[in-house]
């Protein structure tokens, strides 16, 4: 289950929208520019799958957003928990990297959830939209738009990256401190059982 929940950018004192149903998440979040959409699930593709099957297992869909859209580039980027002794550090270091809120100046953010979730925030108009998205949702986040991304504390995911440059991810980060104001990840996702088995 995706989840949107809406806030004013002053706080998280007041909810403005919580959402659990694809088209309104949609409707919401379209007047931003961002698109949400999701596509059917591979049930032969496993968690931990590299990403040539990935890429194989989704090429209908790629090659369809990719002509449509004009990307240039298409990869796979995952992380899931380990017993790897260095997997606690990896797993910070890559939550952190995209924790504080940013822009992308020459790219917009096109993420598809193969497996696992994250959360994207996104900062627009006075309010501050996260969207919790899981197995079988895109969302893209057009260039210029503030936002951050959480992974959690213990990163689960598998996600097809697209992007119109070649050089990939490059961030512009606003150094706001607006990222820490607002429930992370591991916040949302304890609250997340407790809405699906009794949405508001």
């Amino acid at each position: 289950m995706t989840l949107l929940t809406t806030w004013p950018e002053s706080g998280p004192e007041t909810v403005v929208r919580r959402t659990s149903e694809p088209a309104e998440i949609a409707s919401a979040l379209a007047p931003l520019g961002v698109r949400y959409e999701q596509w059917p699930v591979r049930d032969d593709v496993p968690a931990d799958a590299d990403s040539d099957t990935v890429l194989t297992a989704y090429r209908a869909e790629i090659d369809r957003l990719t002509a449509a859209e004009g990307f240039a580039t298409v990869d796979v980027v995952a992380l899931h928990p380990s017993d790897d002794p260095g997997f606690a550090g990896k797993a910070k270091a890559a939550r952190e990297k995209f924790l504080e809120e940013h822009t992308h100046d020459d790219d917009d953010e096109v993420r598809f959830f193969v497996a696992g979730s994250g959360i994207f925030y996104l900062h627009v108009d006075g309010e501050v939209h996260a969207v919790l998205c899981e197995r079988g949702d895109l969302l893209g986040v057009p260039r210029g738009t503030t936002h951050w991304f959480d992974m959690g504390t213990r990163p689960a995911f598998t996600a097809i990256r697209f992007f119109h440059e070649e050089d990939g991810w490059i961030g512009s980060f606003t150094g706001s401190g607006i990222s820490r104001r607002f429930p992370d990840f591991d916040t949302i996702a304890a609250q997340y059982a407790e809405y699906a088995e009794y949405p508001a």
